[in-house]
C-alpha cells in the first residue's frame, strides 16, 4: 500500500491514509495509545498462502485458529502489538 494525502480539513488531526487499488485504510492516533489485543480489523487476502509464507520468512508469529469450520484464517500482531486477522478467500 502507498501512503496518500489526507484531505486538508483532516490533516491537522494526525494519522495517515494508505491505498492499494480500490482499498483504503485510514489510521488515526491517540495520545494514550494501548495495543488492541482483541478488537481488530480483518482482511480477506487473495494470495493467502503466499502472504503467510512471506510473513513466516520475515519472522512474524502466526496464530492459526481452527474454531470457525470452513474458514482459513490467522492472526498476527503489527509492530505496535495490535491484532490483525487475515482470511483466505
Amino acid at each position: 500500500m502507498r501512503e496518500i494525502p489526507k484531505p486538508t480539513e483532516l490533516a491537522a488531526r494526525g494519522g495517515c491514509w494508505f491505498e492499494s487499488g480500490g482499498v483504503q485504510i485510514h489510521l488515526g492516533i491517540e495520545t494514550d495509545f494501548r495495543p488492541a489485543k482483541k478488537a481488530h480489523p480483518a482482511f480477506c487476502c487473495a494470495k493467502y498462502d503466499a502472504l503467510l509464507s512471506r510473513l513466516i520468512t520475515a519472522g512474524i508469529h502466526i496464530r492459526e485458529p481452527n474454531d470457525v469450520p470452513g474458514i482459513r484464517r490467522c492472526h498476527i500482531n503489527d509492530c505496535f502489538g495490535n491484532r490483525i486477522e487475515l482470511i483466505a478467500p
